[in-house]
């Protein structure tokens, strides 16, 4: 007899092809090596875990009954996809997850023909998948679209908004329903997951569409009544009737976790003549490793961690986020003015606003995934004479930009907007990169733009909002730690549109915008060991600008460099149209604009991507240089060396 272990399934699966080879009795065997490998990926480079952890038996059943990749599988925000990309040619490569040069945390089409659309937004999924659907059918092109969306995505209106328009798929559009949260279902038993099978099962549909048929021919009240005795009837044992008044063929709730439950259904739904179908399963976030399961957040997004106990590693003691800074101004705010009130999307913790919940329950309002309606809530509230913060991700807040240009700007209504993740951010990559909003607010007539450049600067600004009356207002500021600067005793009104100088030269004028600032410091001192005087200005305001400051270093410096952490079209375009208008450049001044490249920079270490993008020290000491040795008159030798 051979003892020895059998060599795991899971080496076996390259791709999915080779996971429809094993037989039925082998998908537990799997999915648990699946998980393991999971956890020690994640524990090597930290990510998203509890939501992967919840659909792994998912993930293994829908690659094992659906033909992927010529069945397009959308995933809802992505961040539960490590499972999915272990199965699907990457697994050689899961422990570079969110490194520099690796693999994204979310799906990317260009890194997996198995990643047909790319996600790290929440609630786009139904949409996408209805549009692969819908070019099957007008190709006539096999293929099923299987959209996986999670209950707290089922938030937004932008998923009913593509149900509602799906009937025309037919049955080339499956929605896999992930309920992580018992937020719908009550607890999954055998007598639902039976009905389940039932429901999806090719006869009942048939069946149940020709009785749909000649209930409509029978007079209006038989009709009627017949209609309401079978949503009654399947109201009440599953709970389907508002996504069939959507046009879907509603199947669950059934156990997420259980494969002899979902292969059946799952391979009914595939052969179903009928559809679209809604199928709604039941899951558990960190499903299979204790200390996600019992973490209150379900680890949903984890540092490096020790695999066996499950503490992560903790990053060195430093100052505090701003994060915390806001949230902590914000309180102090609500505390002195009883009209204060706080909004986020769905995002307390990540925004702060679980502090200020913490202290003002009754004022603080987390309306979901629903962004544009924040914003318009918030404009309402300040129409009532309130004093709204909306407090969103920067990325986020690019879902409601026609609600910020139509519900806020036009009528110059008192928002508040307190602007997270502004700059760029590490390991969320692209998807999340605060690149655009100095662009798209500031372009805004009506609207005040500030950037802190330090924490005690956001303290100063978050006060400013919230005595500003005039018009709405946002503070951005990035992800991470603070400077260590120390914070004041009394926040203190800013002047409206006002810069200051922090630091005076003679040659070089640095125009800095947010916390690059620190950055400019440090190449101003590097340019005055070069011989090169150096002013920088903290500008604190991209609209208004601080226009008399700006024309006084234009015109008493012989190159002046804008900085900031945002694209093209934010500060330095204000700038430099604010030169040309006043005819500066008429007199051949030397000005560059420093700003994010005009690309999607893939994730990285952030102090990486501030040097790639030429935003560091170094970055812009090589930017005046260059600026000086195109100027033939009056060159330092310390800056031709």
């Amino acid at each position: 007899m051979n003892d020895r272990p059998q060599t795991p399934l899971l080496d076996r699966v390259d791709v999915p092809a080779d996971l429809r080879k094993l037989a039925p009795d082998q998908l537990r065997q799997l999915a648990d090596e699946l998980r393991q490998e999971t956890i020690s990926a994640v524990g090597t480079t930290g990510g998203h875990l509890g939501s992967g952890l919840g659909v792994v038996e998912l993930t293994t059943a829908i690659h094992y009954v659906f033909n992927t990749p010529d069945d397009r599988l959308v995933w809802d925000v992505g961040h539960q996809c490590y499972p999915h990309k272990i199965l699907t040619g990457r697994r050689d490569r899961i422990r570079t997850l969110r490194q520099g040069g690796g693999l994204s945390g979310f799906t990317k089409r260009a890194e997996s023909d198995y990643d047909p659309f790319g996600a790290a937004h929440s609630s786009t999924s139904i949409s996408a998948a209805l549009g692969f659907a819908i070019a099957n059918k007008l190709t006539n092109k096999p293929g099923k679209a299987i959209a996986v969306i999670g209950d707290g995505a089922m938030s937004a209106g932008m998923a009913y908004e593509a149900m509602n328009n799906a009937r025309e798929a037919g049955n080339r559009l499956v929605v896999i329903l992930n309920d992580n949260d018992m937020s719908i279902a009550p607890p999954v038993g055998g007598l639902s997951a039976y009905l389940a099978r039932i429901v999806s099962s090719r006869e009942f549909l048939s069946v149940r569409d020709t009785l749909k048929r000649l209930a409509r021919k029978l007079p209006g009240p038989l009709h009627k009544a017949a209609k309401k005795t079978d949503e009654y009837a399947r109201g009440m044992a599953m709970g389907g009737t508002l996504f069939e008044e959507l046009g879907f063929y509603y199947v669950g709730p059934i156990d997420g976790h259980n494969l002899d439950q979902l292969i059946p259904v799952l391979e009914n739904v595939r052969d179903a003549a009928e559809g679209p179908c809604l199928i709604h399963v039941v899951t558990k976030k960190g499903k299979g490793y204790a200390p996600a399961e019992k973490s209150a957040d379900k680890y949903h997004g984890v540092q490096k961690f020790d695999v066996v106990t499950g503490a992560q590693a903790k990053a060195p003691p430093g100052p505090p986020s701003y994060t915390n800074i806001f949230a902590k101004a914000l309180i102090a705010e609500a505390e002195r003015d009883e009209s204060v009130v706080a909004i986020t999307a769905a995002m307390p913790s990540g925004t702060g606003l679980d502090k200020f919940q913490d202290r003002f329950p009754g004022r603080t309002f987390d309306v979901g995934i629903a962004e544009q309606h924040a914003v318009t809530f918030a404009a309402g509230l300040a129409a009532q004479g309130m004093r709204p913060f909306c407090a969103i991700y920067s990325t986020f807040l690019q879902r409601a930009y026609d609600q910020v240009v139509h519900d806020v700007a036009i009528q110059n209504l008192p928002v508040r907007f307190g602007i997270d993740r502004a700059g760029l951010v590490g390991a969320d990559g692209s998807t999340h990169a605060g690149s655009f909003d100095v662009t798209y607010l500031a372009t805004l007539p009506n609207f005040v733009v500030m950037a802190a450049a330090d924490e005690a600067e956001l303290v100063h600004m978050v006060h400013t909002c919230a005595v500003h009356d005039s018009g709405p207002i946002a503070v951005r500021y990035p992800r991470g730690n603070g400077t260590g600067v120390a914070l004041p005793e009394t926040p203190e009104r800013l002047e409206i549109g006002k810069g200051r100088i922090v630091r005076e030269g003679k040659k070089v004028a640095i125009l800095s915008l947010g916390t690059r600032l620190e950055e400019a410091l440090k190449a101003a001192d590097a340019l005055d060991a070069r011989g090169l005087s150096t002013t920088v200005a903290d500008l604190r305001f991209a609209k208004p600008l601080d226009e008399a400051l700006i024309r006084k270093l234009l015109t008493t410096h012989e190159v002046a460099i804008t900085v900031e952490e945002g694209a093209v079209g934010g500060l330095g375009a204000h700038v430099l149209t604010l030169a040309s208008d006043t005819g500066l450049t008429d007199a051949g001044l030397k000005i560059r604009t420093l700003r994010l490249p005009d690309i999607f920079q893939d994730q990285d270490k952030p102090e990486k991507q501030y040097a790639d993008a030429g935003l560091d020290a170094d970055g812009i000491v090589n930017t005046v240089l260059t600026a000086l040795r195109h100027n033939s008159a009056g060159v330092s030798e310390g800056a031709r060396a």
